[in-house]
């Protein structure tokens, strides 16, 4: 099996909307919620696409021929490459059902750990997924990070105490999903989230604690003064509000603010090894993606998720030796081109 197989694999089985497409774009999807789509007109997703492609990379060969080393650290633990899958929820009604949140979660938590990078694991209405998500991180020893919704009180005492069980080494909060629909209905207490309420929730997660959703220089700061350890610059693929900037377009200003003082993780669009090279010259240390990580599950399971995580650390690693950057470090945002 390789990569193409797993493509085709999984448009037998990934439902009406999901086209798994050979370049996940988001225009095929569109603004079909149910569904991967965007919220609205359906634009956001397309435009953080379409605004990586923007960024040029800068051709730079004569330097020492050496060995390219990816890997990187975060909270104290070695992965292979900088890449973490992000956290998805209710597969089966955006995707199908050949696939639960906790089937899901058990074969992408296991299968990224074994390809040393990190699953970043979704939360819902139901119940069960917080506790099958810690599960699964906890056989994986801790090598995974459950990410919990913006809930209130008691509903987020609960869960974290699944996530203090599963031995995780971090957490995270996707705070713009407060925009989402389902999260609206379900809790009063769910939602927007003060400076001072997300410092509280920092300090009852007690571990290295990721505020994703960030797109301001103002939300990055107020994600600081709380406490984050990291932020993730997102804007939840589109799925929360029509019109926004790509995360590409917001990176630099967010990185200058804030990058010095917390880990600056990015998703949105980053579909390549060569857009995480630019991701990570702009400044992030390292970058999620999501919708793709669906698609290698339910087009090849385990096998699925090594393969797509092996072309894009090929990819990485070409770009890499191109620019002349032999390891992370060495990546500077003078080895891209940005859009004027």
């Amino acid at each position: 099996m390789d990569y193409n197989d797993v493509l085709t694999a999984a448009r037998g089985k990934v439902g009406p909307v999901c086209k798994a497409c050979a370049i996940c774009n988001g225009r095929a999807c569109g603004n079909r919620m149910p569904g991967p789509g965007c919220k609205g007109t359906g634009d956001t997703a397309p435009r953080n696409y379409d605004k990586w492609k923007e960024i040029r990379l800068n051709l730079d060969t004569l330097t020492e021929k050496a060995p390219v080393d990816m890997s990187t650290e975060l909270f104290g633990k070695r992965l292979r490459y900088p890449i973490l899958a992000g956290p998805v929820g209710l597969v089966q009604l955006h995707y199908s059902d050949a696939y639960s949140d906790l089937t899901y979660n058990d074969i992408l938590v296991k299968a990224c750990a074994a390809a040393g990078i990190v699953a970043m694991t979704g939360d819902g209405a139901d119940d069960a997924v917080v506790p099958g998500a810690c599960a699964a991180i906890k056989a994986a020893g801790g090598m995974g990070i459950p990410t919990i919704k913006p809930w209130g009180g008691e509903t987020l005492r609960k869960k974290f105490r699944y996530v203090h069980d599963s031995g995780a080494f971090a957490c995270a909060m996707d705070v713009d999903g407060a925009g989402l629909p389902f999260l609206k209905k379900l809790h009063t207490s769910a939602g927007m989230k003060s400076t001072e309420e997300l410092a509280e929730i920092i300090r009852m997660a007690g571990l290295p604690f990721i505020v994703k959703g960030i797109m301001t220089v103002r939300g990055a700061l107020k994600a600081k003064e709380a406490g984050a350890a990291a932020i993730v610059v997102s804007n939840h693929g589109g799925r929360v509000l029509d019109q926004c900037p790509a995360t590409a377009e917001v990176l630099p200003e967010i990185v200058d603010a804030a990058g010095k003082d917390m880990k600056i993780i990015v998703d949105g669009g980053i579909r390549s090894g060569t857009d995480i090279f630019k991701a990570l010259a702009v400044g992030a240390d390292c970058v999620a993606i999501a919708r793709p990580f669906v698609v290698s599950v339910y087009g090849g399971g385990a096998e699925g998720v090594q393969l797509y995580v092996d072309k894009l650390a090929a990819e990485l690693e070409d770009t890499m030796e191109m620019c002349g950057a032999h390891n992370l470090s060495e990546i500077t945002r003078d080895m891209v081109r940005l859009p004027r």
